[in-house]
């Protein structure tokens, strides 16, 4: 059996999940997204309202490990993307929010991971950056799409195409990550937001997170057609507030 590279733990109603290969970094090897796979779908996760990543003191994630990339052929790309790569995509497409709590390098993947997660918090040892493009590669996670929706195309180019590296003030400037903190307090920080969530009426949470979520997808009308729709269901649920 491999090394544990990732961990689940439940506190209430969260569960922090911890990438824990501190000796690369936390570099995604095939391996550790395949235990992060299988974490995110674990009964720890799917019995709690919040999810909180979380790395090492030293990182959050390094990126992908480029070592493991030999074979840069189309096929083993295909094959990467539809296996452990899929990790990226995950973090969305869970039922409920999710918080990255940021301490050291978050780069290239790391930070694409980073970005899928709902809210981010950072403390002030975080530094941030996309270098894909001096490798002669791009960031084919989610972080071109998501870093454009999020800070707009100007910002998303100068960014990527320069390949700056950032610290934790300058990504709060952005409007990249919610708070940033003192030093060590990162995981703190994201659980207090954590316990926030998770005291609000799920399925008002469920449904409002994935109607934000999908409003670039859809014109504006359509937009606030599906807003008008989700707060009637809404209205009839059991969490719904009522006037005596």
């Amino acid at each position: 059996m491999g090394a544990e590279m990732v961990t689940t733990r439940r506190d209430g109603e969260v569960c922090i999940v911890r990438l824990q290969r501190e000796g690369k970094l936390n570099a995604l090897s095939e391996q550790m997204a395949a235990q992060l796979i299988a974490a995110l779908g674990s009964d720890d996760v799917t019995g709690s309202r919040v999810v909180v990543l979380a790395g090492s003191p030293k990182a959050f994630s390094a990126g992908a490990d480029l070592t493991e990339f030999t074979d840069p052929s189309p096929e083993e790309t295909i094959r990467y993307y539809r296996g452990p790569g899929r990790i990226w995509e995950l973090l969305p497409e869970l039922p409920q929010p999710s918080i990255a709590a940021i301490s050291g390098w978050a780069i290239g993947g790391g930070l694409e991971l980073a970005l899928s997660a709902d809210l981010r918090v950072a403390d002030e040892t975080a530094r941030f950056g996309l270098p894909e493009v001096s490798l002669g590669i791009l960031p084919s996670a989610g972080g071109m799409s998501r870093l454009v929706r999020l800070l707009g195309t100007a910002r998303a180019k100068q960014l990527i195409l320069l390949g700056e590296r950032f610290d934790a003030a300058q990504a709060l400037e952005m409007g990249l990550v919610a708070q940033v903190v003192a030093a060590g307090d990162a995981e703190a920080a994201a659980l207090r937001l954590a316990g926030t969530l998770a005291a609000q009426p799920p399925l008002a949470l469920q449904v409002t997170r994935t109607l934000i979520d999908r409003s670039d997808d859809v014109p504006l009308a359509a937009s606030i057609e599906l807003e008008k729709l989700a707060q009637g269901m809404l209205s009839m649920s059991s969490d719904a507030y009522r006037a005596e």
